[in-house]
């Protein structure tokens, strides 16, 4: 595993497949079995270093905390510096310690290619931000979308559905971004590969520049699954033509089927 621009103290800390845990027909190696069955663990897999896993688990629950302090929408928002004052700020967070930045630092600048995400990265660095003039925060549903053609796509789909049709993710920060991909790594043992074909790494995601995703009123957490694809509100996107996938059925970009993320940029 070779990497970039990462802290030295962490080369060489990423390691593959681990014999204690168990494989899921070893002898599959088809990278569209991988996006179909993307939480299975495979041989080629790769896994953060088990001297790591402290910090992993630090870093997330310091940035729970922090969410839980500025609240989920304000998050969606929070850049790598802000983030790091708060947590100095207040007690209930505390500081995020050198180890746990060079350890975040280490996931950014990671050659995520190495585990298996072959997507674009639309922001280059940790530092990152997004001016709050540039979004807007969409009424009840605890998200931003950026203002101009994020904005009006989603204002076109509303009109076009109605209230069939809800607005499930928006605007995300890197720092939002770190938490679903560490809280999804720490979940999958440290597997990276499998927290990839997921969700995209820090800095990779195009919530930062623009897109969104939509599901359907009270479908919960199935908006989020292919069962998406069997609900009248996918259809009629469709048959609208508003979906345009970022990683399609048959993408090559090592990341599973998303039939509810709407591509913007």
């Amino acid at each position: 595993f070779t990497m970039t621009n990462v802290p030295w103290a962490f080369a060489n800390t990423f390691k593959p497949f681990d014999n204690h845990i168990p494989l899921f027909d070893s002898h599959i190696k088809d990278r569209l079995l991988k996006k179909r069955l993307f939480d299975k663990v495979y041989d080629d897999d790769i896994f953060l270093d088990k001297k790591l896993f402290p910090l992993l688990g630090a870093s997330l629950n310091r940035l729970k905390r922090i969410q839980k302090t500025v609240g989920y929408a304000n998050f969606c928002l929070l850049n790598f510096d802000d983030a790091i004052k708060i947590g100095k700020s207040y007690s209930s967070i505390g500081a995020f310690s050198k180890q746990e930045l060079d350890f975040l630092e280490m996931i950014f600048y990671s050659q995520v290619k190495d585990y298996g995400f072959m997507g674009e990265k639309p922001i280059k660095t940790i530092t990152g931000k997004i001016k709050k003039s540039r979004v807007k925060k969409i009424r009840s549903t605890g998200n931003y979308l950026y203002r101009g053609r994020a904005f009006e796509l989603y204002k076109t789909i509303k009109k076009e559905l109605g209230s069939q049709v809800i607005l499930t993710s928006g605007v995300r920060s890197v720092m939002k971004q770190f938490l679903l991909f560490l809280n999804k790594a720490e979940k999958s043992r440290g597997n990276l590969s499998m927290a990839s074909r997921s969700l995209a790494p820090p800095g990779y995601s195009f919530h930062g520049v623009g897109d969104f995703d939509v599901g359907k009123k009270g479908y919960g957490i199935y908006n989020f699954t292919e069962k998406f694809t069997g609900t009248n509100v996918y259809h009629r996107l469709a048959d609208l033509g508003y979906l345009k996938f970022r990683y399609g059925p048959d993408n090559n970009l090592g990341v599973r089927f998303e039939p509810w993320h709407i591509k913007v940029i």
